[in-house]
């Protein structure tokens, strides 16, 4: 193994240790991946950041012992944050820096103005599978699904982190709206979006909204008005929402059956609800229902199927997300969200759901 080769398998190693993983493959995928993302020289500083921001002071405490300057620290540091593949916020007029996971943080950083080999890289780390299955296995989830408004009643209990309209109400400092990655990157592949020809339909909020105005040069400043209603036109074009898993997410992606690849993966397992985060499930009156199956046309998890026999829609429990699609197309009014036995409360903030990852990878 040649000294560039050993520097990126140390930071595979080193991202492995974080948050979601970015495991080792038999293929050489990841190194080629990481090839691509990192110069060598931006990879042996990745190397000295952790999934918690430190300060600029803080990352040279290490990097003096490479024999680095704070001037080429933060040279380095401010390149890779440039280009995505590290985290950036200035706090109190202190920069910090941390390490991203590659989903959500890098991948949706790059993937916009990926070039050919890039994505083919890419690709070929998805297919192996071994990140989506660590992925998968996390003590809480990276993400979680809530309704859409017009599949909630008056008598739900539904608190303010579920509510969609009131995390945007809510949400202080400023929004911006990214090109969905996996909507991109099917595209990029041939393959475009069988629910929607919109791509720009993924929120960020607050430190990671300025960190991709300003420093990743992603995306572009909205207000509240304009957030609800990409919303609104997400939850029209049938797309899935889920927000980060914490009360006051840092982000909102609106997902799609056929390009998402969590929702993908939700697909193939026997039981994805032991991967998920929710509160909500579907709920079918077979003495009401027509048996039209625009349910199970529309519902992205795979959870809506049609009994032939009956002519009435059955829920499969071990697959419904309770996003509330079905229930918006319901003719007969056939179909309503019920609150699931057991909710499900997110931690507070980004950084609290990050030390929850973390206490169980370790």
């Amino acid at each position: 193994m040649n000294s560039e080769d050993k520097v990126y398998r140390n930071l595979q190693k080193h991202l492995d240790e974080q948050t979601l993983g970015f495991p080792e493959t038999q293929s050489g995928s990841d190194i080629d991946l990481l090839r691509q993302l990192f110069t060598p020289a931006q990879a042996e500083i990745a190397m000295m950041l952790r999934y918690r921001y430190d300060s600029l002071e803080q990352i040279q405490d290490r990097a003096a012992k490479a024999g680095k300057s704070i001037e080429q620290t933060e040279r380095l540091l401010d390149q890779a944050a440039g280009k995505g593949v590290i985290g950036h916020r200035v706090k109190d007029g202190i920069k910090q820096y941390r390490v991203l996971p590659y989903v959500i943080g890098i991948l949706e950083n790059v993937i916009h103005s990926a070039p050919p080999e890039l994505m083919a890289a890419h690709l070929r780390y998805s297919e192996d599978g071994l990140f989506w299955r660590d992925y998968l296995k996390t003590k809480i989830p990276q993400m979680r699904t809530i309704p859409i408004q017009k599949s909630i009643k008056t008598r739900h209990h539904i608190g303010t982190y579920d509510e969609i309209k009131k995390l945007i109400e809510t949400s202080d400092g400023p929004i911006a709206v990214i090109e969905c990655a996996c909507r991109s990157g099917a595209e990029k592949r041939g393959e475009p979006c069988k629910k929607t020809s919109r791509k720009e339909t993924c929120l960020h909020f607050r430190d990671i909204a300025r960190f991709l105005l300003e420093k990743a040069r992603v995306g572009r400043q909205i207000s509240k008005v304009e957030a609800l209603d990409i919303l609104q036109k997400n939850q029209e074009d049938g797309l899935v929402l889920q927000p980060a898993n914490s009360q006051a997410p840092d982000a909102i992606c609106s997902c799609c059956g056929c390009c998402c690849a969590p929702l993908k993966a939700h697909h193939a397992l026997p039981n994805p609800l032991s991967h998920w985060a929710t509160n909500f499930y579907a709920q079918v009156n077979p003495e009401i229902c027509s048996g039209c199956g625009l349910c199970e046309e529309r519902c992205q998890a795979a959870a809506m199927k049609l009994d032939e026999d009956r002519r009435a829609a059955i829920v499969d429990l071990t697959h419904c997300l309770g996003c509330g699609l079905c229930v918006e197309v319901c003719p007969e009014d056939a179909i309503e969200l019920r609150n699931s036995s057991v909710e499900v409360v997110p931690p507070s903030t980004s950084e609290e759901m990050t030390e929850v990852i973390m206490a169980g990878k370790s």
